[in-house]
């Protein structure tokens, strides 16, 4: 049997993993990609979206997990003799969120400029800048604060990651898969934040793993994690070249992606996202701060600390928002992208009350015995927080199942079926999804800088206060983001806009 390509006269093999290798062009590029051919897809374009997938996640994990390096080292910084306020760690672990925020954008615009396969690489090879950069910082104990703001700073590039990432992926999967692909895809980086948390307190010498794993007699060695990270960036590198391809049809031009910042549900999306992604990496980037400052106290370097170790336990909120968020994909592609988003919200109220509820029981960790009163409530405060990293991720997957459907009704909506109007609408349609998701998860990463921010408000001299503040802030905006949500994709009007259902 064979399949007319429809971009020539020519007549082209069935879409064998074998037949795409051979459309290949110079730098892997495949000219003839029909994901929505159940044909193309079951005889080999399945075959070949996985594998660049499997490599897309492989790549992108290491993006987040240098994202957040800074949110488990700064705990450590102090014990290592650097004299940092708490206003100083916070603003530190912020700074990376802020610049992977700014950059998503132009890191989806570089997809459709210079191919997904080459993207990744040339992305995954800048993971060394701020993994060297880290690796120089903390062996100098005469490094200034700037400098490690700055070198914080280059962090953000991991954070860059995601958008490019999502956006190559989303040319690769049908519509019917795209909610679980781009889930997998999401989940495997954001894996790498708790992968770090959970890994690096071990790498360096420190306890961990529940306190399985005991301090090194050699103290921390915080240099360590950075050359296994910048390792395995040269391996993403390589992996990206040897087994990843760049797609002809996910070439555009900046102007015509550009075009989404026009569409007005890009900004109510972007606005969901800040509630879901926003509030995944903000957490995960305050958690370690938190638990060290509310429920451990150590007078000074030299003295033996007491309290709950948050090495321990660090890792477990960002392990469970990322193992939700397929699970949010999934049960968005079941039951509607909107539904899942109010439930994610609801959940995320009820979650964040707990914790303001939690921190009212707790004093001021200024002495042992303070932290000792605490340490009764932090099973509580886990485990409400883990609650509220679960209901993150499954907002996550359910947004993002949200975006593509959204494009997609544009193009049905204003095309005949069966025509080729729709068939290219359609394609037209992946495109400004995957640009969009540049731009969504660049507004809605910027929640990941304003929370770590807003836990130590300089205007608040009691950083429990401020935490408190801080929640009850978050519990009002999500009440806001599960209202729009359910006025914009589930509220049936007279004059129906037709993303009812999304």
């Amino acid at each position: 049997m064979t399949v007319t390509n429809p971009s020539s006269d020519s007549v082209v093999a069935p879409p064998s993993d074998v037949a795409v290798a051979e459309k290949r062009k110079a730098g892997r590029w495949i000219s003839d990609w029909r994901p929505e051919d159940e044909q193309f897809w079951t005889e080999g374009g399945a075959k070949v979206a996985k594998r660049n997938l499997v490599w897309s996640i492989f790549a992108e994990h290491l993006g987040f997990s240098v994202w957040l390096i800074w949110s488990v080292s700064s705990a450590f910084l102090v014990a290592q003799g650097f004299s940092f306020t708490p206003q100083q760690l916070f603003f530190l672990v912020a700074i990376p969120n802020l610049v992977g925020a700014l950059i998503r954008i132009p890191y989806t615009l570089a997809v459709g400029k210079f191919g997904g396969r080459n993207w990744t690489m040339i992305s995954a090879g800048l993971l060394l800048i701020p993994t060297l950069g880290f690796a120089w910082a903390v062996t100098n104990p005469g490094t200034p604060y700037w400098a490690f703001c700055l070198i914080a700073a280059t962090a953000g590039f991991g954070g860059g990651n995601f958008a490019s990432s999502m956006a190559n992926i989303n040319f690769f999967y049908p519509a019917r898969l795209k909610g679980a692909a781009l889930g997998l895809n999401a989940a495997g980086g954001n894996l790498g934040v708790s992968i770090i948390q959970f890994a690096l307190p071990v790498i360096v010498g420190g306890a961990g793993i529940f306190g399985l794993v005991k301090a090194s007699e050699g103290g921390i060695h915080l240099e360590r994690a950075a050359w296994v990270y910048a390792g395995l960036a040269v391996a993403a590198v390589v992996a990206a070249f040897f087994f990843m391809d760049n797609l002809e049809g996910a070439k555009t031009d900046t102007k015509s992606q550009l075009a989404v910042v026009k569409h007005r549900h890009t900004w109510v999306m972007a606005f969901l996202y800040i509630g879901t992604f926003g509030s995944f990496i903000g957490y995960s980037a305050a958690m370690p701060l938190l638990i060290k400052l509310n429920f451990w106290h150590q007078p000074s370097p030299d003295v033996v600390g007491t309290g709950i170790n948050f090495a321990f336990y660090a890792f477990l909120g960002a392990l469970v928002g990322s193992l939700s968020r397929p699970l949010g994909g999934y049960l968005a592609d079941k039951y509607g992208g909107a539904r899942v988003t109010v439930v994610a919200f609801c959940g995320l109220m009820t979650g964040t009350l707990g914790i303001v509820l939690t921190l009212g029981q707790l004093v001021p960790a200024t002495s042992a015995a303070a932290v000792e009163a605490n340490g009764d409530k932090f099973a509580q405060f886990l485990g409400i927080f883990v609650f509220v990293f679960f209901c993150t991720g499954i907002g996550n997957g359910s947004t993002y199942k949200m975006i593509p459907a959204i494009f997609r009704k544009d193009a049905m909506r204003d095309t005949a079926e069966g025509s080729p109007e729709r068939e290219l609408a359609l394609h037209e349609g992946t495109k400004l999804s995957s640009a969009a998701v540049g731009i969504i998860g660049a507004v809605g990463a910027i929640g990941g800088f304003l929370i770590p921010i807003s836990f130590n408000s300089p205007w608040v001299t009691e950083p429990l206060a401020a935490t408190k503040a801080a929640f009850w802030i978050f519990t009002a905006f999500y009440v806001v983001c599960a209202a729009v949500t359910f006025a914009v994709y589930l509220k049936k009007r007279r004059t129906d806009s037709g993303y009812v259902g999304v």
